[in-house]
């Protein structure tokens, strides 16, 4: 296998909060000659949350049948607590009828503007994306080249420093072959200890996107740590796509699809719950109205016998 080629692109997105357009665009960056940006809707592309998209750049002037293939890493960056920054993963064929891709439900709103949430600082929303580009059918964005078909899981014997982009790190603690944050060292060395086989045939050598498979496996396991009301089914949908993900990429993860499953099943159970409580509820209420008129009626028979009962007076006869 030859190089692996990854690109981590860094949007931050200023004045978010004032934002009118109801969508905004990245400034274009390269990926294995390949033009893509990112696109936002600052207020949600009809749902309560933060829409966010990765789309194939100039997709109009690309020849037919072009396509480009390619898996995707996205991060809304919590700017006070790294660890809580919110990442998806996804992988999708790019074409002329689907040339952008991604999460209509990336991170709620309301969290977003939590002044105490981390995620907007100094009215900045910092977004990450890394893409890796796994095949490129059609003409190369970049020097007006064909192609067949440029299978990146086999190699590309371009340079490798043109498509990785340069971005600030922090500090970092290398934990069995990953570089982690200090604070992800603890959970770390805790999923290793407990499940010492987990990444014995993970395939990816680059550094970053050992780490961007590394954040997005801390991140299912977050999700599966939600209690059953907080968990939603987007979220289960989102996990399981994370988990064929990093599957695919080689790591032992069988103990966690057992908890996927487990924690789906018991949401399941908790919706079908919630479900017969609010018909008991409805049924009780029906009950108490029914009770209450009948109480009603019953006060009414009891004064008619009551008069009915009552003995007449001599003016009453007379």
């Amino acid at each position: 296998m030859g190089k692996e080629v990854v690109s981590q692109f860094t949007w931050v997105i200023r004045n978010f909060s004032s934002l009118q357009s109801e969508k905004v665009y990245s400034d274009v960056f390269t990926v294995s000659g390949c033009k893509w940006r990112l696109l936002a809707f600052p207020k949600g592309n009809g749902v309560k949350c933060l829409s966010l998209y990765l789309a194939v750049s100039g997709s109009q002037s690309l020849p037919y049948g072009w396509r480009r293939r390619a898996e995707l890493c996205l991060s809304v960056v919590n700017q006070v607590s790294e660890e809580l920054s919110q990442t998806k993963v996804t992988y999708h064929c790019f074409d002329a009828k689907d040339f952008d891709w991604g999460f209509t439900t990336m991170l709620p709103l309301d969290k977003i503007h939590d002044k105490n949430g981390g995620f907007l600082v100094n009215g900045e929303l910092k977004i990450v994306a890394e893409v890796y580009v796994l095949e490129v059918i059609g003409k190369l964005d970049e020097g007006g080249e064909e192609s067949e078909s440029v299978n990146m899981l086999e190699g590309d014997d371009g340079a490798e420093s043109n498509d990785l982009l340069e971005v600030s790190v922090n500090e970092s603690t290398d934990v069995n072959g990953f570089q982690v944050l200090p604070s992800q060292v603890e959970t770390m060395s805790r999923i290793f200890e407990r499940h010492p086989d987990i990444a014995s045939k993970f395939r990816p050598k680059n550094e970053h996107l050992r780490t961007a498979y590394i954040n997005v496996l801390l991140s299912l396991i977050k999700t599966l740590c939600q209690s059953t009301h907080e968990l939603s089914k987007d979220d289960l949908t989102d996990a399981y796509a994370s988990l064929v993900y990093l599957t695919n990429a080689g790591l032992n993860l069988d103990w966690l699809k057992k908890k996927l499953e487990e924690r789906s099943e018991k949401k399941e159970k908790h919706e079908a719950s919630e479900r017969r409580m609010k018909e008991i509820e409805e049924e009780l209420k029906d009950l108490k109205q029914k009770c209450s008129n009948l109480e009603a009626e019953l006060e009414k028979e009891k004064a008619d016998v009551s008069v009915a009962r009552s003995p007449l007076s001599f003016d009453d006869v007379v």
